[in-house]
């Protein structure tokens, strides 16, 4: 019996006996070859069962090749077609890309060259996949050589970049042991990083000249110096954004503008209220509360009003390094898609803007959303559904748009993120009054106790430069993939909240975070 397993290809050509010895190289490498002399009898056949690959003749008697690669099309639009033909005319291949043709082959063609051009098409996903798996086991290897423990700032973000990039190249690859133990190994190296962060932070927020980059320096870092060159500065922030999720992002922006990528530490705790007044203020939480206590609003129930001022702060970061720009400021915070389209017809006018600051929810709203709606947990049900969700929120999102139209003015584009997120998986009992903060991954109140293996327990707020308002006010601060639980009614909550996307706490996701500079293209 014939074996049924093998991979089908159907050639079409005219000169179809002269390409036997072709055939029969295809057949000794295990493909099965239908051989067929014009465009309708490759057709007729494609009719009568299935193929995995058409080889088609440009130039056929009858139906030439390109209107049977268009019936082909109509007929299956995913099926591979690999063009042969004698002419090298630009114009002719630009036509059968076009017509999304797979592949391009110019006669006379050699067996080997059909051969490859066949394995390319049909088994690129298999090979690919073999080699991002031998990719990673050398990777992995080499990471295993680190001494994490001893490890400084510098050398944490370049293993968060390497790690990040492979969780974006995860996403293609079907290998699930392999994928299992990536995800294993990252969270065995927040145990390290909360140590080192535990070990550090403290004389971080300290020692202005002996720390990496903080929330609070990168206005001064990132954007200050742009706006000195007196073009017009874009500066965004997309809430909630881990390192990964920009890597998944990059690829669609780098068609438009230069990218240049920097890195800096959220500060703690990672959490808007936190780390975004102190982007835009460029101070410190005890800082900012001491300098304007009428700004600072920790105590508030409402998530809104505890970055409400976040214009104004940023007016007064501008003014007090001497770096106020001569043409306007302009402040948008946008929540939903009719501020997102209002802010996209607007951005004409940036070009007489000396620095416009835009803030996007989305992706906070969206994780904060998972644990809510059993509709979001299904669309994201883990990190790798979180960034397609992402990648599809943003190639169709007013944002993308806004981005294309900025990369036609000559200005300079500064994306950046608050903090991360990290996805919960174990609970954390913890003990407080009724007047202890909501939040998962950190909270702040009187007497507050978990265990320390656990967390960090902040009983001296101002080591961490944190406000120290009240008496006996700690804080407590999620380590690895911890998330807080009452001990009233534990297993309920413990239940609603394993797997959500929390931010507050210590971990690489949610605290190395990227800057990113654009310029357009061209420019």
């Amino acid at each position: 019996m014939p074996d049924d397993s093998r991979r089908k290809i159907l050639w079409a050509d005219d000169e179809i006996d002269l390409l036997r010895p072709h055939i029969r190289f295809l057949e000794q490498k295990g493909y099965a070859v239908t051989a067929v002399p014009n465009g309708e009898d490759a057709l007729t056949e494609l009719g009568r069962g299935r193929f995995d690959v058409v080889l088609l003749d440009e130039m056929m008697p009858g139906l030439g090749g390109l209107a049977t690669l268009d019936a082909i099309k109509a007929r299956d639009l995913q099926l591979p077609i690999i063009l042969i033909t004698k002419s090298e005319e630009e114009t002719l291949m630009e036509e059968a890309i076009g017509k999304r043709i797979t592949d391009y082959l110019i006669k006379p063609v050699n067996p080997s060259q059909v051969y490859l051009a066949c394995k390319r098409v049909l088994d690129a996903d298999k090979l690919q996949d073999s080699q991002r798996a031998r990719d990673y086991v050398s990777e992995m290897q080499r990471w295993q050589t680190l001494d994490t423990r001893r490890m400084g700032w510098d050398g944490w973000v370049d293993l968060a970049i390497d790690v990040a990039r492979w969780d974006v190249r995860f996403d293609a690859l079907r290998e699930e042991g392999l994928r299992q133990a990536h995800l294993d190994f990252r969270r065995a190296l927040n145990i390290d990083f909360g140590r080192f962060i535990e070990e550090s932070y403290g004389h971080w927020v300290h020692r202005a000249d002996q720390r990496p980059l903080l929330s609070t320096d990168v206005v001064k870092h990132a954007v200050v110096p742009r706006l000195q060159t007196g073009k017009p500065v874009v500066f965004v922030i997309i809430d909630c954004m881990r390192l990964d999720q920009w890597f998944t992002l990059e690829p669609l922006i780098e068609e438009f503008f230069n990218i240049q990528r920097e890195y800096y530490c959220s500060i703690l705790p990672t959490a808007t209220p936190y780390s975004r007044n102190a982007i835009f203020s460029g101070l410190l939480p005890a800082q900012l509360r001491q300098k304007h206590p009428d700004l600072w609003q920790e105590n508030s129930n409402d998530e809104r009003t505890k970055n409400r001022y976040e214009r104004q702060l940023l007016d007064f970061q501008l003014e007090r390094v001497h770096a106020t720009p001569a043409k306007p400021v302009k402040y948008i915070k946008i929540y939903d898609a009719d501020e997102a389209i209002s802010t996209r017809r607007q951005i004409s006018s940036f070009r007489d803007l000396g620095l416009v600051s835009m803030v996007f929810n989305f992706l906070d709203i969206l994780a904060h959303g998972r644990s809510e709606s059993d509709i979001l947990q299904e669309l994201a049900p883990d990190e790798a559904a979180f960034r397609s969700v992402m990648k599809a929120w943003f190639t169709h999102s007013p944002l993308f748009d806004i981005l294309r139209g900025l990369s036609n003015q000559d200005c300079t584009v500064v994306i950046t993120t608050d903090h991360g997120a990290v996805l919960g998986r174990r609970a954390a009992l913890v003990y407080g009054n009724r007047d202890t903060s909501p939040s998962l991954r950190y909270k702040f109140g009187l007497n507050l106790n978990t265990d320390p293996k656990q967390a960090v327990i902040l009983r001296k707020p101002l080591d961490f430069m944190l406000p120290d308002d009240g008496v006996n006010k700690n804080y407590v601060l999620a380590r690895e993939d911890y998330y807080f639980v009452y001990p009233t009614r534990f297993h309920e909550f413990e239940r609603q909240y394993r797997g959500s996307l929390q931010h507050g706490g210590i971990s690489v996701e949610e605290m190395i975070l990227p800057i990113i500079t654009l310029t357009p293209r061209g420019r």
